[in-house]
């Protein structure tokens, strides 16, 4: 039947939330088969602002952020001069001595050509009295030790610029990933409404073809039609009842979908379908879209990195510079201890001349990496001009559906109260009365999903080019109207 090749059009795009459809078992597995009886009604501003508070995807893209942050303030610390304090214990395998007989002019003497009387003399004295102890076996020492980078080359400056342009990739990240969330959730809140519509359309179906079969009943009784006249309003009846329980079903799993992503009990739109009065200015959008799209600005954040990347390597090639001092703490008394001096400053120099780092290969790779960035940004500037193109051409097809299948809804309204007084005349078959019924069906669901694909259309162009409170201030202006 042609009601139902076009239900199976319409349900394949129902939960469509990019240019690609979702087939109906995926959104099966990520429905429950049970929902809640008590419905909550919401206003799409009311849900936005609910989802960007629960959702678990933002959260974690916010510690994102966060943690770039931290880094970035971990790194202003690099400029700071570093303090430690540095203790130690030390056994050695014996103390340091000083022996004098070990030095001239004693160690030259020769004890053999000294007179006797000398030569006991010195023989007397006790080898003791010639050792000088300079330390002792076991050494314990504690200092302060401070050093202060004052140059580097530029590598301390470029690390903080790499931390800097990290923070604002995370940030347009973020904002990234909200884009992403509205169009999901213009895709799952509207398609409760949709479905709730096509529910009503089955079942006005199901009312007016189960009158229509029970009038074909009397008239069969009658003998004014034959059986095969009331078995057809009869097997179309049951076909509506199908499609009916169907359409159900797929409203069920939609308001499930809508309430798991909103983390509510059950949430009952009441923000319904609209439409512009005129559409948007194509050139505006593209000049929005190029010029403050989340995904340009990451990029550039990204050709910033790579820069930094690229001085920081050449800075290798610098020499550093450094202030460094230490102070004693605690040391024992031994002769050594009090002949080294309680603090010292002073400046180094520290002066690259060969490494095996490989300081040539990491400059070309980070070059290579800024290359990459630009060239992805122009790849992507194409990308996102193609699709306000063509979401563009989408929001005009949609709209020119909608007007196009207004005078088909008339003509097919108008052709099934025609059918229906031919039929009660006599002049009509009970299969023309029920394919009238179903084309008239068949418009209305071609003409819903039409202006479910121009909202969606709509919402991935405001989200595009950045205008998301446009697209809610829509929906809040479609409620006052529907109120008033």
């Amino acid at each position: 039947m042609k009601l139902m090749r076009h239900l199976a059009v319409f349900c394949s795009s129902m939960f469509d939330s990019s240019k690609r459809r979702t087939a109906l078992p995926s959104l099966l597995a990520l429905c429950a088969l049970s929902h809640p009886v008590v419905a909550e009604p919401i206003a799409f501003n009311s849900a936005w602002q609910q989802l960007l508070t629960v959702s678990d995807q933002l959260k974690a893209q916010s510690q994102e952020v966060s943690r770039a942050e931290a880094e970035e303030r971990a790194g202003e610390d690099m400029n700071l001069p570093s303090l430690n304090l540095a203790g130690s214990y030390t056994r050695l395998e014996k103390p340091i001595e000083l022996d004098l007989r070990d030095l001239n002019p004693l160690a030259a003497i020769d004890p053999s050509g000294l007179p006797p009387a000398l030569g006991e003399a010195l023989a007397a004295i006790p080898g003791s009295m010639f050792v000088t102890p300079f330390t002792e076996q076991d050494i314990f020492r504690a200092s302060l030790q401070a050093m202060w980078p004052i140059y580097t080359g530029g590598k301390i400056t470029a690390a903080q610029g790499i931390h800097a342009a990290h923070v604002e990739e995370k940030k347009h990240q973020y904002s990234l990933t909200t884009r992403d969330l509205f169009t999901q959730l213009v895709d799952r809140y509207f398609a409760v409404a949709v479905t709730q519509t096509l529910v009503n359309t089955n079942q006005q179906l199901v009312d007016s073809l189960a009158e229509h079969e029970s009038h074909a009943q009397k008239l069969e009784r009658e003998g004014q039609i034959a059986k095969v006249e009331r078995l057809n309003a009869q097997v179309a009846l049951e076909n509506a009842k199908v499609n009916l329980g169907s359409s159900k079903r797929q409203h069920e799993m939609a308001q499930i979908a809508l309430s798991r992503m909103l983390q509510l009990t059950d949430a009952n739109p009441t923000s319904g379908l609209f439409s512009l009065p005129q559409s948007p200015s194509l050139p505006r959008l593209s000049q929005l879209t190029l010029t403050q799209h989340p995904a340009l600005k990451l990029l550039e954040a990204k050709e910033a990195q790579a820069s930094g990347l690229i001085q920081l390597e050449k800075g290798r090639y610098h020499p550093t510079v450094f202030l460094y001092g230490n102070y004693t703490l605690y040391e024992d008394d031994s002769l050594f201890s009090q002949i080294e001096p309680d603090w010292m400053v002073g400046v180094g120099v520290n002066v690259p001349l060969f490494s095996r780092d490989g300081r040539s290969g990491k400059v070309e790779a980070a070059q290579s990496a800024l290359l990459q960035a630009k060239y992805t940004k122009a790849q992507t500037q194409q990308d996102l001009s193609l699709l306000v193109d063509q979401s563009f051409r989408q929001l005009q097809q949609a709209d020119e559906e909608v007007k196009a299948l207004n005078t088909s809804l008339a003509l097919a309204t108008e052709n099934l109260r025609l059918r229906e007084l031919a039929f009660n005349q006599g002049l009509s078959t009970s299969i023309d009365r029920v394919d009238a019924e179903l084309k008239l069906s068949a418009v209305k669901t071609q003409q819903l999903g039409a202006q479910y694909r121009y909202v969606q259309a709509y919402a991935r162009l405001m989200a595009i080019s950045g205008q998301l409170d446009e697209f809610i201030g829509r929906t809040q202006l479609q409620e006052q109207q529907h109120a008033g």
